[in-house]
């Protein structure tokens, strides 16, 4: 290299964000802003959309929705008849509307409207939900309820029947088990035609709640003892017309405390292999629930794993690779990832051992599948399960290029992750972190994802993709990112030293070419100045020259900035090489 010689840059091929420092790769950006790929218009790089509200009212009561109360959940399901109905959870209310035939919601929002059976006020929390068998199952961590195609609420509503086959004096057969979320039983006799006690399976019942069938007609003439589970006929039932055929049905309560808590108060739902299981309850931090098949109100007392032996909570429950994952927060003893894979007992029928890894790195954020790659937050950023569970090698890290961001995010634990447009979305208050699941790159022996960093106008508390529209629930209403106004965005290139950094440097004055659309500014940087105002382009079409007359300098740093919008394909400077550099 000869002093006079040239030295081209040419910035293009945008991949994301690295945030670890100024020098780092050309195709990376040390510091961006409302920036990202939106691959199903074009490679470059370009401002986001913004956030557009969703306006609602009621007939009947125009501002009841227009409230401050937080938008806690958002939940849709298409109805048997073709309706696609919106859930939307805010405050201590539980909205439904419906949208049109464009997939969309109505401008106004005129058909909002209260789901007024709910027995509970909503409570203040993130809601999740799930659908099963054309019935939508939403879940507050208070409230547990289904809806189906008329719109009616219900919970807890599956009585299972203990027992079976009984004689008047007891035996007979255990048939189901106890259901944790309702203090309702049945058992059902055998009659002999002359015996007018009947015992039940249980004692100190309920003093309430007893219905009797015999034949199935429903009894009147019997008297109870709730203390000790017995029911006395006024006339002995006769025996079945059908030999060996239970005659004689009887409903009971007995609630058992703390027992509709165990699942009512969970905050993880995971749907596995048509059972939903329940976890993250702060009463029981290690503990997770499972329902019965295709049953979600049927939770047996038995159905229940403990992950470890020490009480660190369960921070993630995840469905992959034909297993269910579960992330505990860091563990005392060492061991904070599980796994359930289904088994067939010959006693109890199909079960979910647990199995423990050698793992040791816990969660403290959420967990998620995102794309087929199981992926939970722990201390250190984002983390991915690969390889051989048994051994330490099975995580690999995921987020090096905004560690050092998000890592320092005072709300880090409390994220919300959302799958949108091949990205994940991490959101922490109004700040979303993008990792992009078609641009990754290897790192030592595992792969990464390459990111992009926006700051949103409204602090997130919800999220939900319907239709391919991203919707984010605020403390101030329901928006979707599908504005195109104004709003702030730039793009920083990395600390750039021309592959010389023992030489002094000086910018071709004919000038940098950009390839960009939109209303741009151009700043420039040099180890002797901060960022300053080179040029301000308006309504780019396709590029723009900027005159760059920077003298003797070490490195250079480019910023295209915008406070409307603007997209960015490539940049080309060129500097002439001066002699070494001075102190």
């Amino acid at each position: 290299m000869a002093v006079g010689d040239t030295v081209t840059r040419v910035y293009s091929g945008f991949r994301g964000v690295d945030f670890r420092g100024d020098e780092i790769n050309l195709i990376r950006s040390p510091d961006s802003l409302n920036m990202w790929k939106d691959y199903t218009e074009t490679d470059s790089i370009r401002t986001r959309p913004t956030l557009e509200k969703i306006e609602f009212y009621r007939r009947a009561h125009p501002d009841e929705f227009n409230n401050n109360d937080a938008i806690y959940g958002i939940h849709d399901m298409v109805k048997a008849d073709g309706r696609h109905v919106v859930y939307i959870h805010r405050g201590k209310k539980l909205y439904h509307t419906q949208l049109n035939e464009n997939g969309r919601f109505n401008e106004g929002g005129d058909n909002l409207a209260v789901t007024g059976w709910l027995d509970e006020p909503m409570a203040e929390n993130r809601s999740e939900s799930f659908i099963l068998d054309g019935q939508m199952y939403i879940k507050d961590g208070k409230n547990y309820y289904s809806f189906d195609n008329d719109n009616k609420g219900s919970a807890y509503e599956y009585i299972p029947t203990t027992s079976i086959a009984r004689k008047p004096s007891g035996g007979g057969k255990i048939h189901e088990d106890v259901n944790m979320l309702s203090n309702q039983r049945k058992n059902t006799f055998l009659a002999d035609g002359t015996s007018t006690e009947y015992f039940l399976d249980a004692q100190n019942l309920d003093e309430k709640g007893i219905t009797v069938y015999v034949d199935g007609k429903l009894q009147s003439e019997y008297t109870v003892d709730y203390a000790n589970g017995k029911i006395t006929f006024k006339t002995p039932p006769p025996a079945p017309l059908t030999d060996g055929q239970d005659n004689v049905e009887i409903k009971f309560q007995k609630t058992i405390p703390g027992h509709q808590e165990k699942i009512l108060e969970c905050t993880l739902l995971q749907v596995f292999d048509n059972r939903v299981f329940f976890s993250g309850n702060p009463k029981y931090p290690n503990m997770i629930w499972h329902c019965s098949l295709d049953n979600p109100f049927y939770v047996s007392d038995l159905d229940y794993y403990e992950e470890g032996f020490d009480t660190s909570a369960v921070r993630g429950m995840v469905a992959g690779n034909n297993a269910l994952w579960v992330i505990k927060e860091p563990s005392p003893a060492n061991t904070s990832l599980f796994y359930h894979t289904p088994t067939i007992d010959s006693e109890y029928g199909k079960i979910y051992p647990s199995t423990h890894s050698n793992v040791s790195t816990g969660c403290v954020g959420r967990a998620i599948n995102f794309n087929d790659d199981i992926v939970f937050f722990s201390e250190r950023g984002m983390e991915g399960i690969s390889g051989d569970v048994t051994t330490e090698q099975v995580i690999a890290h995921r987020s090096t290029m905004v560690d050092r961001k998000l890592l320092a995010e005072p709300n880090y634990k409390n994220m919300i992750l959302q799958e949108w447009e091949g990205y994940l979305l991490v959101i922490i208050d109004n700040k979303v972190y993008l990792a992009d699941s078609r641009a990754v790159f290897t790192n030592e022996n595992h792969y990464e994802y390459e990111w992009f960093y926006w700051e949103l106008e409204k602090k997130i508390t919800c999220t939900k993709v319907i239709n391919g529209v991203l919707y984010l629930g605020t403390e101030g209403g329901l928006y979707s990112l599908t504005d195109y106004g104004d709003v702030e965005s730039y793009w920083v290139t990395p600390l750039d030293k021309f592959k010389h950094p023992q030489y002094m440097k000086t910018t071709n004055k004919r000038g940098c070419v950009t390839e960009a659309k939109g209303d741009i500014s151009l700043y420039v940087k040099t180890n002797k100045t901060d960022f300053e105002l080179i040029v301000e382009h308006k309504n780019v079409k396709d590029c723009f020259i900027s005159r760059i007359k920077r003298k003797k300098f070490k490195d250079i740093q480019l910023k295209f900035y915008s406070n409307t919008r603007f997209s960015l394909e490539a940049s080309t400077l060129e500097c002439f090489i001066g002699g070494y550099l001075k102190r």
